[in-house]
């Protein structure tokens, strides 16, 4: 996988994520939670394809930071890997009916299996773009990251499982919140491989043409070691 399929693999996943999880919201009797649409009469098949394309994203842009920069974005890629399992583990494991009661291990597993995902790509995106230059695409990524981790604080407030959520009505607009994170969660995944690949880090993983002269070889060769 080229870093230009990392790309596009990573803006697919999440387009088809979004779309499919957009028309669980439209089409399907609404639900308080975007987990909740797997519990109604087919809502089961847009979740799973919301969450596993979501996954597949994830694991595309863990696959093509792995070919650019293995040692430097090695914290960010076992998020992104960490992200993708919790996406596999949320869309196995169904979560319970009703809102802050889990009654079984099913419920259990898909409310941790949430947790990871919910906060390892905030993170993430924070750790790529930690130390880079005030270039556009990093300050989208970091002000996004840090707009995902404020709207998951919030939602996570607002839950009816949180003892706060009664204090501030959570319960009458959690539901949004999640639905923010998640937007966020998205637009961030985007936004990391649009920063991490766009004009250098892509043409540097071009293959040098074959008719390039041997003294222009080496002369890039000492520009990289004196950098």
């Amino acid at each position: 996988m080229t870093p230009r399929q990392s790309v596009w693999g990573t803006m697919i996943g999440t387009l088809v994520s979004a779309g499919a999880l957009a028309y669980a919201d439209v089409a399907l009797p609404t639900q308080v939670l975007l987990s909740d649409y797997a519990l109604v009469s087919g809502g089961l098949v847009p979740v799973l394809i919301g969450m596993l394309a979501l996954a597949a994203a994830c694991l595309c842009l863990a696959y093509g930071l792995a070919t650019l920069d293995p040692a430097r974005t090695a914290p960010t890629r076992v998020l992104l890997v960490a992200g993708a399992a919790g996406l596999m583990m949320s869309a196995i494991f169904p979560t319970d009916p009703g809102t802050s009661q889990i009654g079984t291990v099913s419920g259990e597993i898909h409310r941790w299996s949430a947790a990871v995902v919910f906060t390892s790509l905030p993170v993430a995106g924070w750790v790529l773009a930690r130390g880079r230059a005030a270039a556009p695409g990093w300050n989208a990524v970091r002000a996004i990251s840090v707009a995902a981790g404020v709207t998951l604080a919030i939602y996570l407030a607002a839950h009816p499982a949180s003892f706060l959520s009664p204090l501030i009505n959570g319960g009458g607009y959690y539901g949004m919140l999640e639905r923010g994170v998640v937007l966020a969660e998205m637009a961030l995944l985007i936004a990391m491989a649009l920063a991490a690949f766009s004009g250098r880090a892509v043409a540097r993983s071009e293959p040098v043409p074959a008719s390039q002269p041997e003294a222009e070889h080496q002369s890039q060769g000492q520009e990289r070691l004196a950098a």
